[in-house]
C-alpha cells in the first residue's frame, strides 16, 4: 500500500546557511489494512515523514509510493501536489471549520475536488451521511461544529477523512488534545473503526501506551533514523537497542560483562547485583568479557520478604528503600549492593521501607543489549 524508500529531509538552521538533517534515509513499507504507528520523542522526524507523505513537505530525496502510484520521486522528478494525492488526514488540532455545521465540514473535501471530478449534490449528501453514520454523529448533522465535545470533534475530523475514501489515512497525534479519560475511550473507538472499515492508517504519536494499544506495527524513531520496526509485543519484549528499551515502558538497566553462553541466545552475565541469565536480541557475537547492558522490566522481577538470603543466579538479596502506590500497582525501589532496582507488584502487595527482601529473575525475562 505505502512504500517509502531512502527518504532524506533537511531544514535550514537559524542564523546561518547550514541545514539540519531531520530524516536520514528512512525506508518503510505498510501493507493494506495495517495500523502503522510512527513512534518517537519530539524532534525525531515522525511528523515530518507524515507531512512528506501528505505532500505538505517536500523531501530532499527519496521515493514515496501509494497503491503503486508514485507521489514523490527525486529520481523520476515526481512531486504530486497535496491536493491531488487524495489522502485523508486527521490533524492534531482537528482543523474544524467554525463557520460550518457538522455536515458541511464533512462535505468540504468533496466540494474542494477539481470541477471535472466533483460529485453531484445527491451523491455528495449520500457520502456525507455514510461517513457520519460510521462515526455515530448522524444525530448532530446540523449542529455547529464548535458546539461539539472534544471527542465528537475528533470523530468529526475522522469522518471528514473517511468521506474521501482514501487508500491511506494519516493521523497526526489526534488524541493529544483530549483529557486522559476521553483519550482512553477514543483510542478504543479509533481502533474499532480502523478494523471494521479496513482503513490503512499511518499514525504519529509520542505516547508509548497509545502505540502499544492501537498498532499492528510500530516503527520507533530516534533523531531522524529508524531504530526498530515490529509488532507491539516484539518491540516491548525484545527491544533492539538501549534507546528502544528505555523509550518503551519502564526498565531497569544493569551494566555487566558476559561470562559465558548457556544455550541458544542465552548468556550468563556478571553484574553489580549478581549473575543473570539474559536473552540476546541481536546476532552480534558476544564472547566472554564483552560489556553489555541487561534490561529488566519491573513487573518481571519477583520479590519476597526473606532476611539474610543466599545470593545465586537471578537471586539477589536487597533492602526496600522506598515505594510508590500508583493505584493499579505498587513500585518498590530496592537497594541491592548500592544498585537501585525498581520492582512492580500488584496493588495488594506493599512492602515498607527498610524491609529485607530477595529479588528473583527467571531466565528469559531479561534482555541483553550490546553496548554501542
Amino acid at each position: 500500500m505505502l512504500s517509502v524508500v531512502d527518504l532524506e529531509k533537511t531544514f535550514p538552521a537559524k542564523g546561518n546557511q547550514e541545514r539540519v538533517p531531520v530524516l536520514n534515509g528512512v525506508s518503510l513499507s505498510v501493507e493494506k489494512g495495517e495500523f502503522f504507528t510512527l513512534l518517537g520523542p519530539s524532534g525525531c522526524g515522525k511528523t515530518t515523514i507524515l507531512r512528506c507523505i501528505a505532500g505538505l513537505e517536500t523531501p530532499d530525496s527519496g521515493q514515496i509510493t501509494v497503491a503503486g502510484t508514485p507521489l514523490f520521486s527525486s529520481v523520476k522528478n515526481v512531486n504530486v501536489p497535496a491536493n491531488r494525492r487524495g489522502l485523508g488526514m486527521v490533524f492534531q488540532s482537528y482543523a474544524i471549520w467554525p463557520h460550518m455545521d457538522v455536515a458541511e465540514n464533512v462535505a468540504f473535501p468533496l466540494k474542494a475536488r477539481p470541477r471535472n471530478s466533483r460529485l453531484s449534490k445527491k451523491d455528495m449528501d449520500r457520502k456525507v451521511d455514510e461517513a457520519l453514520s460510521k462515526v455515530e454523529l448522524s444525530h448532530v448533522k446540523r449542529h455547529r461544529a464548535t458546539d461539539l465535545s472534544g471527542g465528537q470533534q475528533q470523530r468529526l475530523a475522522l469522518a471528514r477523512a473517511l468521506v474521501m475514501e482514501s487508500p491511506l489515512t494519516l493521523f497526526d497525534e489526534p488524541l493529544s488534545n483530549l483529557d486522559a479519560k476521553l483519550r482512553d475511550g477514543m483510542r478504543f473507538e479509533l481502533k474499532r473503526l480502523q478494523r471494521e472499515l479496513q482503513i490503512t492508517a499511518i499514525y504519529v504519536t509520542h505516547d508509548q501506551v497509545e502505540a502499544l494499544a492501537m498498532s499492528t506495527t510500530i516503527a520507533v524513531f530516534k533523531v531522524g533514523s529508524l531504530e526498530q520496526i515490529g509488532r507491539p509485543r516484539d518491540i516491548y519484549e525484545t527491544p533492539a537497542s538501549l534507546f528502544v528499551a528505555d523509550f518503551i515502558g519502564t526498565s531497569n538497566f544493569i551494566s555487566g560483562k558476559v561470562t559465558g553462553q548457556e544455550g541458544t541466545g542465552v548468556f550468563r552475565v556478571e553484574t553489580a547485583v549478581g549473575e543473570v541469565l539474559a536473552m540476546v536480541t541481536s546476532d552480534r557475537p558476544l564472547p566472554a568479557g564483552t560489556e553489555v547492558t541487561v534490561s529488566v522490566r519491573p513487573q518481571d522481577i519477583g520479590m519476597v520478604k526473606e532476611p539474610a538470603a543466599v545470593r545465586g543466579v537471578g537471586r539477589w538479596p536487597g533492602t526496600v528503600r522506598a515505594r510508590e502506590y500508583l493505584g493499579e500497582y505498587v513500585d518498590h525501589f530496592v537497594d541491592v549492593d548500592g544498585t537501585n532496582i525498581r520492582v512492580r507488584t500488584g496493588a495488594r502487595t506493599s512492602v515498607g521501607p527498610d524491609t529485607e527482601v530477595v529479588l528473583s529473575l527467571e531466565p528469559g525475562y531479561s534482555t541483553l543489549l550490546p553496548q554501542p
